[in-house]
């Protein structure tokens, strides 16, 4: 089974039905993801910030990291439930957009920084928790994790936009393998 019958599937069940149709619901979670994305980017970006030397120069990064993580960790488990709620009201429409792609990738890729710098530089955080300026390695995750939470949120406001709608034929070739669309019979 395809994701997009997945995504089909998905769209014809009650919730899906519920939660898009819903006067109210579907605008408290969109807030929900909103306020959550802002808490848990906000939190991150702080970090990321003293990773970087930029800012708290004089507290060392392991404080920061302990003080910040439960706030981090609850606007991230809230940002996640809320974006699944937004996917699971609209999933074809979500599926084929490239925005959500690209944002999706970013997301993929945000975790693999994360992971890589918790198992490489922060295991030898000891030796540089209180430098004002932390090391190369630690200063490009902290970098790379910033730009990735700004294409994030970029892409996610872009999702609204239906500038390359599978609906839209023809379009380019490119476009319509990027969208996941289906352009002939199935």
């Amino acid at each position: 089974m395809s994701l997009l019958r997945v995504c089909e599937w998905l769209a014809a069940t009650p919730g899906s039905i519920a939660i898009h149709n819903s006067l109210y619901v579907y605008q408290i979670v969109s807030t929900v993801h909103v306020v959550t994305l802002a808490l848990f980017v906000g939190t991150a970006s702080m970090l990321d910030l003293r990773l970087l030397g930029v800012t708290m120069q004089r507290v060392p990064v392991s404080d920061v990291a302990s003080r910040l993580r439960p706030w981090t960790v609850g606007g991230f488990i809230l940002m996640l439930v809320s974006g699944a709620l937004l996917f699971y009201a609209n999933p074809v429409p979500r599926y084929q957009n490239l925005f959500f792609r690209s944002k999706m990738l970013m997301l993929v890729l945000a975790g693999v920084n994360a992971w890589v710098f918790q198992r490489t530089s922060y295991r030898t955080a000891a030796e540089w928790d209180r430098d004002p300026v932390p090391p190369r390695r630690a200063r490009m995750a902290g970098g790379l994790a910033l730009m990735l939470w700004a294409g994030m949120i970029m892409s996610g406001r872009m999702i609204a936009y239906d500038w390359f709608d599978c609906s839209r034929q023809p379009q380019r070739a490119i476009v319509n393998l990027l969208e996941g669309c289906v352009t002939g019979s199935r």
